[in-house]
């Protein structure tokens, strides 16, 4: 990796949270502790970071769009979740990515992927726009002011001329039924990018299940992957791999990998 990529690639981590720890940043850049202190005293000098106790804070410019200012319920289980999720992706892959809170967290670990990424998100679009490393393509349509997500029957019609490898969701809910998510306009566009894909991904946190929203996305068994957290319970774990589906198992922040279920 080029130096000024590593650079870009850093402050884009460190924007996206705010604020990063010298390990974390070591972790998802995996280069030594001597290196990202470096990238860390060059972005200070340009205004872009300030090193602090414990880590550095984001001091740049905020992009003037909707974005997870604040960490999302359930963060901690997302963030494992992220980490199960990224395992499946492959260098070069094509990638159909929504805008939920957890789909979110899974494209911050992505930055810096050489990927082919589409997405009807605008924080979404911004994490990778910055990067040379993936291609992005921005689907359009009406736009949701509250999370930047685009929507509606021009989303819809782009999406279904694409053709991408896999496709990654967040949904509102999980029962028996299937996925359900709580805005018609947005259950639409993810049932285009379901058919888009050769393999469908859901990442949820364990809050999810048992429960129903406003409009079903798809039966359990339309899905190839499903990736949640360990708070699953063994009545869901048996749920789900009786559906066919590939569950796995997003771990604590100090293990290695998933469990595959």
């Amino acid at each position: 990796m080029l130096v000024e990529e590593r650079r870009n690639q850093l402050l884009e981590l460190v924007r996206a949270k705010r604020f990063a720890s010298l390990p974390e940043l070591v972790e998802q850049l995996d280069v030594s502790e001597s290196t990202v202190r470096r990238d860390l005293e060059y972005l200070e000098e340009q205004g872009s970071a300030k090193r602090i106790h414990g880590g550095v804070l984001y001091a740049g410019d905020s992009p003037k769009i909707p974005h997870f200012e604040q960490q999302p319920a359930r963060w901690t289980e997302k963030r494992m979740v992220a980490r199960a999720a990224v395992e499946l992706i492959d260098e070069g892959d094509s990638i159909l990515l929504d805008g939920g809170s957890t789909t979110y967290e899974v494209a911050r670990l992505l930055v810096g992927r050489r990927l082919h990424v589409v997405t009807n998100s605008l924080p979404v679009a911004n994490l990778f726009a910055g990067n040379n490393s993936s291609d992005v393509i921005l689907i359009g349509g009406n736009i949701c002011p509250r999370t930047g997500v685009m929507h509606g029957p021009l989303a819809t019609d782009m999406i279904a001329a694409l053709r991408v490898r896999k496709v990654m969701l967040s949904v509102a809910a999980i029962n028996t039924e299937g996925f359900y998510n709580n805005n018609l306009l947005f259950v639409k566009t993810e049932q285009a990018m379901i058919g888009a894909a050769d393999d469908v991904i859901i990442v949820a946190d364990s809050s999810k299940f048992g429960h129903r929203s406003l409009t079903h996305v798809c039966a359990l068994g339309d899905v190839t992957h499903l990736i949640v957290d360990d708070g699953i319970s063994d009545k869901w774990r048996k749920t789900i791999k009786a559906a066919g589906v590939d569950l796995r198992i997003g771990r604590g922040e100090n293990a290695e990998g998933c469990d595959i279920k």
